[in-house]
């Protein structure tokens, strides 16, 4: 049974740096996809970034050269690093892993498919 367990949360003010993780237990990393989404209130989830493998990244606009996925294969644990944080940054995320696909958009499309972690909040206050 997968299991994603998100930590790292919290609330920071805008310019400011979290770092999240994703304990992942019962998921085979190197046959599937990994990634992060957020979800603020009253929007659409929506994907943030998603790594293949050890290096294949797919990145939001709005968070590219700010964010950075990464993982630690020895502790089956993914990242997300965010620095420059703003505002609208502000959102529930959400790790989510996926057997089929690949990139942001994949994972999107094969949404059914996606293991889900229960979240969390991130806040950035201007």
């Amino acid at each position: 049974q997968v299991q994603l367990v998100e930590s790292g949360g919290g609330s920071v003010q805008a310019g400011g740096s979290l770092r999240l993780s994703c304990a992942a237990s019962g998921y085979a990393y190197n046959r599937g996809s990994m990634g992060w989404f957020r979800q603020a209130p009253g929007k659409e989830r929506e994907g943030v970034a998603v790594l293949r493998g050890d290096r294949f990244t797919t990145y939001a606009d709005s968070v590219k050269g700010r964010f950075t996925i990464s993982r630690d294969n020895a502790n089956n644990t993914l990242y997300l690093q965010m620095n420059g944080l703003k505002p609208e940054d502000t959102a529930m995320y959400y790790c989510a892993a996926n057997y089929l696909a690949s990139t942001i958009g994949t994972m999107v499309r094969l949404y059914d498919h996606n293991y889900w972690g229960q979240g969390t909040q991130v806040t950035v206050s201007s």
